[in-house]
């Protein structure tokens, strides 16, 4: 019985010291659009300039949540939500949006923040800054 008892600790302490999967947390792979009055980078344009973002979004690891577009302007550090969608069943391995931007009718700055979160809380930011003159 003692033998018995020995074994059984060997073997709970072999368990528990068994080195444990952890997540990797990869998140969502995003890329931007490219094409006429698509913009990928940082850039400056008129006043009411009309621009358009793309982004195509895939699974790495988990499905895809939600996507949200916020904007700040002038270097202010909070952002406003411009567009919040949350995933459908068809869109959980892979999501495509266009956004329209019509720059504002004065000069300064304006940060767009485009958002793809996975069902594990992963997030890939893809910013823009635009300069309004």
């Amino acid at each position: 019985m003692k033998n018995y008892i020995v074994l059984l600790l060997v073997v709970t302490a072999l368990i528990s010291c068994k080195k444990k999967k952890t997540d990797p947390h990869v998140p969502p792979n995003v890329t931007l659009k490219t094409g006429t009055n698509f913009i990928t980078a940082d850039c400056t344009l008129s006043k009411q300039d009309t621009v358009w973002v793309g982004i195509t979004a895939t699974k790495t690891e988990d499905d895809l949540k939600s996507y949200n577009v916020s904007y700040a302007y002038d270097g202010v550090a909070t952002t406003t939500t411009f567009y919040n969608y949350l995933m459908n069943a068809n869109e959980l391995t892979g999501y495509s949006k266009d956004v329209q931007i019509i720059t504002r009718n004065q000069t300064g700055s304006e940060r767009w923040v485009f958002s793809i979160v996975d069902r594990d809380g992963n997030i890939t930011q893809k910013t823009i800054k635009i300069t309004v003159q």
